[in-house]
C-alpha cells in the first residue's frame, strides 16, 4: 500500500478539548488525540460529524520534555476543518494559520 501522507505523523497522546463550531448545536468534547503532523491531526472518538464540520481545538501539552513542541508557545484556539471520518474517529486538516510549522520536517 502507498503512503499518501504528506508528512509524518507524531504519535503521542495529547489532550485535546474539541469545539464543534457549525453543528446547530453547542458540542464541546474533551478527547485525545493520538497521531498529530504539520497539517492536521487524528482523534478518536464514537461521536460523528458531517464532513466539512469546522472545530476549534485546544490542545495541552504535558511535559516541557516534548521536544517535538519546544518552540510553540501554544496550541489553544487551533481551528481546523473535519475532511474525513470512520469507525476509529476523525481527521482535522489545520488551518493554514494553525499549521505546527516544528512538525514540518519532522
Amino acid at each position: 500500500m502507498t503512503e499518501r501522507r504528506q508528512y509524518e505523523r507524531l504519535s503521542i497522546p495529547l489532550p485535546v478539548r474539541l469545539n464543534a463550531m457549525d453543528t446547530g448545536r453547542k458540542e464541546i468534547l474533551d478527547l485525545e488525540a493520538r497521531d498529530i503532523s504539520y497539517s492536521g491531526t487524528f482523534i478518536p472518538t464514537l461521536t460523528s460529524f458531517p464532513k466539512g464540520t469546522r472545530f476549534i481545538l485546544d490542545f495541552t501539552i504535558p511535559s516541557d520534555n516534548l521536544k517535538e513542541f519546544k518552540d510553540i508557545e501554544s496550541l489553544k484556539g487551533c481551528s481546523g476543518r473535519m475532511v474525513r471520518s470512520d469507525h476509529h474517529g476523525i481527521a482535522i486538516q489545520f488551518d493554514k494559520e494553525c499549521q505546527i510549522e516544528c512538525l514540518k520536517s519532522v
